[in-house]
C-alpha cells in the first residue's frame, strides 16, 4: 500500500433509505466503476452537515433531511495511498429538485436494494461504502447532536 504524508482528506456520505431500497451513485474511481453513497469533500469553512447535503443534491439531484449518524470510517486508498476519513450520515425525505444540475462525474444514480448491495450483487467503490451499510443494517445510529459546528470567531 502507498504511504502518503497528505493530510487525511475529510468527505461526508450519506444514507438514504426509501421502501428498502439506498440510494446510490454509480461512478469510476481509478478506472474501476463501482457503487457509492452520494459522498463527497468538505470544502474549506464548510460544516459536516452542510458538506453532507451538498454533496447528496450535486451528486443525485436529490435534497434530504440528516436525521443520524452512522460512524466515522478510516481508510487509505490501496491504488492512490490517499488517506481518507469519512463521517457517514443517514437522511429522509428525498426530494427530487428537477432544475439542480447533476455532478459529471456521477454516471448514474439509483435507488438499489439494502439486500442485493449487502449480498455482494453491485460492485462498491469502496471497503467503506460497504462497512457503512452493514452498520447501517444493523442499526447504527448517533444523534447529530454529536456534532457541534464552531465557525465563529474566537471558538476555537
Amino acid at each position: 500500500m502507498p504511504a502518503t504524508s497528505e493530510m487525511p482528506h475529510l468527505t461526508t456520505a450519506v444514507i438514504v433509505e426509501q421502501n428498502r431500497s439506498i440510494l446510490m451513485v454509480n461512478e469510476i474511481d481509478n478506472g474501476i466503476n463501482g457503487w457509492n453513497q452520494p459522498a463527497g469533500h468538505v470544502e474549506p469553512g464548510e460544516s459536516l452537515l452542510d458538506a453532507a447535503l451538498r454533496e447528496t443534491l450535486e451528486e443525485t439531484q436529490y435534497r434530504v433531511r440528516l436525521t443520524s449518524l452512522v460512524g466515522i470510517y478510516q481508510s487509505i486508498h490501496a491504488a492512490t495511498g490517499i488517506h481518507y476519513l469519512r463521517v457517514c450520515f443517514t437522511a429522509d425525505q428525498p426530494e427530487w429538485v428537477e432544475n439542480s444540475p447533476r455532478d459529471t462525474d456521477i454516471l448514474a444514480v439509483d435507488w438499489l436494494s439494502l439486500d442485493q448491495l449487502l449480498a455482494g450483487q453491485f460492485p462498491l467503490r469502496s471497503a467503506l461504502v460497504s462497512q457503512a451499510l452493514v452498520d447501517y443494517q444493523a442499526g447504527q445510529r448517533y444523534p447529530l447532536t454529536l456534532i457541534h459546528p464552531m465557525f465563529a470567531p474566537g471558538s476555537f
